[in-house]
């Protein structure tokens, strides 16, 4: 049974680069057909694709959040991760990372990491 468990810093000032980390155990990262999604939701709002890093290592991403997102993987360590740069209080979020199986199939998800960006 795959797991996912989010980390990173909790605390964020605006203007700076958010990095979390998503670790992943009970299965690879690099099997076929598989996507290793991030996703947030702010307090108060619905849930919103970031982006999104592919079995073959491609990356797909929200258009909104494109300019300041970027997606990558570690297969030594069965990880992937995200930057969000040039964040602002309304990057306040609990952030999750979670697998697609496929049309948007989120089969898995991690516990989920709040961060808040504060001066």
């Amino acid at each position: 049974q795959v797991q996912l468990q989010e980390s990173g810093p909790g605390l964020v000032k605006p203007s700076q680069t958010l990095s979390l980390t998503c670790t992943v155990s009970g299965g690879s990262i690099t099997t076929i057909y598989y996507y290793w999604s991030w996703i947030r939701q702010p307090p108060g709002k619905g849930l919103e694709w970031m982006g999104a890093i592919a079995y073959s290592g491609s990356t797909y991403y929200s258009p909104s959040l494109k300019s300041r997102t970027s997606i990558s993987r570690d297969t030594s360590k069965n990880q992937f991760t995200l930057q969000l740069s040039s964040v602002t209080p309304e990057d306040t979020a609990v952030y999750y990372c979670a697998r697609d199986a496929g049309a948007a199939a989120l089969d898995a998800w991690g516990q989920g990491t709040q961060v808040t960006v504060s001066s």
